[in-house]
């Protein structure tokens, strides 16, 4: 257990202390925001606007253009989801859990082929390529762009992106160096599964509360 601790902290040598600090908080709040979209939470939005900022200043200052990129967008989406999710279909009910019809499917696709191609083109463009951990980091920012786009939109086919896009992220980020990130991609899987059942379970219904 002892070399377990040694090796996990050891990727934080050399690295500043406010750093570290940062990256703890952000993902405390990261983990609080998926707790609360798991459970149709209107803190979702709060929390995760406080993980995103931080995220965004911490991914620029370890090279990862395209999650930091994704983090900038989450910020955007979550203002946008905070307006989707509190609209009521009437005085007493909220706007309800539902799957994806053709057309947001066809958008879906769209957005993801063209948030790689943006990307690439800005790793191209800034040239901070680094071997595969970039092109693992496209595939990652496009498969989370559409999974926070169908959340804004309160589609059950988030989850499925999230759940693929974490299981992505927990050995990158453990490559990187960022174990603590690493560790919350890990917890964010095992949520986005329960959150999927729980979505699920609640399909096309309109709740009364967004706090719960």
């Amino acid at each position: 257990m002892n070399l377990i601790f040694d090796w996990l902290f050891s990727q934080y040598q050399g690295v500043p202390t406010h750093f570290i600090v940062l990256e703890i908080i952000g993902v405390i709040f990261g983990f609080l925001s998926v707790w609360y979209s798991k459970r149709e939470n209107i803190l979702v939005y709060p929390t995760g606007i406080i993980s995103t900022a931080i995220f965004v200043y911490i991914l620029f200052q370890y090279g990862l253009l395209g999650d930091m990129m994704i983090n900038a967008y989450y910020f955007s989406m979550s203002i946008y989801g905070w307006y989707v999710w509190t609209r009521k279909v009437d005085e007493t009910h909220f706007i309800a859990i539902t799957k994806t019809n053709k057309k947001e499917k066809i958008v879906s696709i769209f957005l993801f082929l063209a948030t790689a191609v943006f990307v690439y083109a800005v790793y191209e463009f800034f040239n901070k390529w680094e071997s595969w951990v970039s092109y693992v980091d496209i595939l990652t920012t496009a498969i989370f762009f559409v999974g926070m786009w169908l959340m804004a939109k309160k589609k059950l086919e988030n989850w499925v992106y999230w759940i693929v896009g974490d299981l992505i992220s927990v050995p990158l980020y453990l490559y990187k160096g960022l174990a603590f990130t690493s560790l919350q991609y890990l917890l964010f899987t095992v949520i986005a599964i329960y959150g999927y059942k729980a979505w699920k379970k609640n399909l096309n219904k309109n709740p009364q509360t967004l706090l719960k």
